[in-house]
C-alpha cells in the first residue's frame, strides 16, 4: 500500500517489527546480564564499605585507647610535676603532642586507606562498565545493515538525475 510521498506502510511495519525483535534481543542479551553484574558489584562495594567502616571504628577505638593512656599519663605527669616542676611540664607536653599526633596519624591512615580503596573500586567499576558498553556498541555497529542507507542514497541520486 503506497501513501503520498512514497511512504510504504508495509515497510514501516516491518521496520517496527524488526525494532521490537532487536529490542527484545538486546534486553535479554545485554540488560539482564549487565543488571546482574551491577547488582553483584553493588554488593561487593557494600562489603568494602563495611570493611572501611570497621577500619574507621578500629581507628577510633585506638584513639580512645590513646586518650585513656593520656588520662593515666596526665595523672602521672601531675604527680611528677609536683616533684620535678618545670622539667616535668616540658615532658608532659611532649607526650601529649606525640600521642595526639599518633592518634591523628592512625585515623588519617585508616581513612586514607578506606578512601583510596573506595576510589580504586569505583574507577575499576567505571572502566569495566565503559568496556561493556564499548563492546556492546561495537557488536551493534558490526551487525547493522548499511544496504538500506545505500539504497536510499542511490534512489535520491536517481530522482535528482530524473528531474
Amino acid at each position: 500500500m503506497k501513501l503520498p510521498l512514497n511512504i510504504d506502510v508495509q515497510q514501516i511495519l516491518l521496520h517496527l517489527f524488526n525494532f521490537a525483535i532487536l529490542f527484545a534481543g538486546m534486553y535479554f542479551i545485554l540488560y539482564k546480564p549487565v543488571r546482574k553484574f551491577m547488582d553483584s558489584r553493588e554488593e561487593h562495594f557494600k562489603k568494602l564499605e563495611e570493611e572501611a567502616n570497621s577500619l574507621v571504628e578500629e581507628g577510633e577505638k585506638a584513639k580512645e585507647e590513646y586518650e585513656n593512656r593520656l588520662k593515666s599519663a596526665d595523672s602521672e605527669i601531675n604527680a611528677k610535676r609536683e616533684v620535678a616542676g618545670k622539667e616535668t611540664f616540658a615532658e608532659r607536653e611532649r607526650i601529649i603532642t606525640a600521642a595526639n599526633e599518633e592518634a591523628a596519624n592512625i585515623l588519617k591512615k585508616a581513612r586514607d586507606k578506606a578512601q583510596s580503596e573506595h576510589d580504586r573500586i569505583i574507577n575499576d567499576a567505571q572502566k569495566e562498565i565503559a568496556q561493556i558498553v564499548n563492546d556492546a556498541t561495537e557488536k551493534i555497529v558490526l551487525r547493522s545493515d548499511l544496504d538500506t542507507y545505500d539504497q536510499f542514497i542511490n534512489a535520491s541520486k536517481k530522482e535528482e538525475i530524473d528531474e
